[in-house]
Formats: structure tokens, sequence, C-alpha cells
């Protein structure tokens, strides 16, 4: 086995919004970073280059959370990439990649809704139990909700299912994991302005304003408000919180 001390974290989606302020974020922090993109090469291998220039090893690795029958191949990618940096394991693991779905009930179609469960739902399952071989005793798994998940807004109900979903899968990875000295637990986040959703939250003027109204903090929330919360969850320091869902929301909906 290796002998680095180095600290390294996969980030699925790393390539734009939340997942890419994540990842510089980690590497700030002195993570080194495996990031995930689905058609963003470009973007993606930007963010490798930011990486490297804050002096940290960074590689980004195509994947589709969609496609859980590739996982097995991507696996063996992970474990090529840390090989060629004369490593073994992972330190963290970020479930971050996702897309989201503005459709009321009554509006929701069977094939949105599948889809949804193989991005939200299935694709982190069956991700996390390829790549457990590859993560190292004492880690990290972080698994990215949703505000959603606690508050309800017309239109979110299928989104806001899979990331309730995903907060119960956190915590069963908890209890099946805490013999191998693994934490996992929830990040959600509120409304972010992004590009995430078509944007809705960063370009639209009346749902920037409604979500300001909402939040003790009297505005939307920024990607910067996200990562530090990444860093302090998958940080080795914060390994006694345990199975729990941490919301980054300002304060929305209180």
């Amino acid at each position: 086995m290796s002998t680095s001390t180095s600290r390294i974290v996969l980030v699925t989606g790393g390539s734009r919004g939340l997942g890419r302020n994540a990842a510089l974020a980690l590497a700030a922090d002195g993570a080194d970073i495996v990031l995930t993109y689905r058609n963003q090469a470009d973007a993606a291998n930007e963010v490798v280059a930011q990486i490297q220039a804050l002096g940290r090893r960074a590689a980004a690795l195509p994947l589709d959370v969609a496609d859980s029958a590739a996982f097995p191949a991507f696996a063996d990618a992970v474990r090529a990439q840390l090989q060629a940096w004369g490593e073994t394991r992972l330190q963290g693991l970020l479930n971050n990649a996702g897309e989201g779905l503005h459709a009321m009930i009554a509006d929701t179609t069977t094939a949105q809704f599948d889809h949804l469960v193989a991005v939200h739902l299935k694709g982190p399952y069956f991700l996390t139990q390829a790549l457990l071989p590859l993560l190292g005793d004492g880690g990290r798994i972080l698994n990215v909700s949703s505000g959603l998940a606690r508050f309800a807004l017309p239109g979110s109900s299928a989104y806001a299912m899979m990331k309730g979903g995903i907060e119960v899968f956190s915590r069963y990875l908890a209890k099946e994991l805490g013999a191998r000295g693994i934490s996992a637990n929830t990040l959600a986040p509120g409304a972010i302005a992004t590009d995430f959703g078509g944007g809705r939250v960063r370009d639209d003027e009346a749902i920037n304003a409604m979500v300001a109204g909402n939040t003790a903090l009297g505005r939307a929330g920024k990607p910067d408000d996200i990562g530090p919360v990444v860093v302090a969850l998958l940080s080795p320091a914060t390994g006694w919180i345990n199975a729990q869902r941490v919301e980054a929301s300002g304060g929305m909906f209180v």
C-alpha cells in the first residue's frame, strides 16, 4: 500500500455548479480530486487546471450517473487513476451529480420520474457500491440532498422524493459501514443561484426575490456558500458527525 498522506476525494458532477465549487474548495483545503463529468469535457478540464494551479493533483473522468451498468468499468478507471498517482484508496466520496425537474404532479410523466430515479436514487446507490472497495477505512461519504426534502414548493415533488430517499440512504450507509470507520452524511443545500434547473434561481428575478424573502439571511444562496460546508463534512476532523442531515440554506423557511 502507498505510504502517501494525500487525501483523495471523488466528486461526481464536478465540471459545473456546486460540484465545481466543492472540488475547488476541497483542493484549496489540501485534497487531490478525481471529478466526473457527463458531457462537458472542456469545463471539466478547466476545473482540473484550476486545481493543479492550487498545487494539488486532479483528474476528470466521464460518467453518466444514470447508466449504472457502466459503474464497474468506471470503478476500474478510478483504480487506474489512483495507481497512476501511486495511490490505492479514496478518502472521500461526494455524490453530487444530478439534474432538476420542475413539473406539477398532474404533469409529471413516468419517463421523467424513471429518469430521476436513475440519476438520483439508483445512480448514487450503485455507484457507491461500486466504489466501496476503493474507499479507505476511516473515509467519508457525503450525499447531496435538497432543502426541498424538508419544505414543499409546487412543481418539485418528484425531485424532492428522490432526495428524501438519498437522506435515508446516508443513514443506512453510516450504519453498515461503521465497522470500517466510514462516516456518511447528507448535505441539503437550499436554493442556490447556479445553472441548475435551467438557472431558475439565478436568472428569474421573481424566483430569486421569493427565495430571498423566505430566507433568514435575506438572499438566495451562492455556490461559495456550499463549498466550505462540503470541506467541513468531508474533513477527517469531523468524522464523529455521522448519519446526519445538514441543511445549508441560510435559514430558508424557518
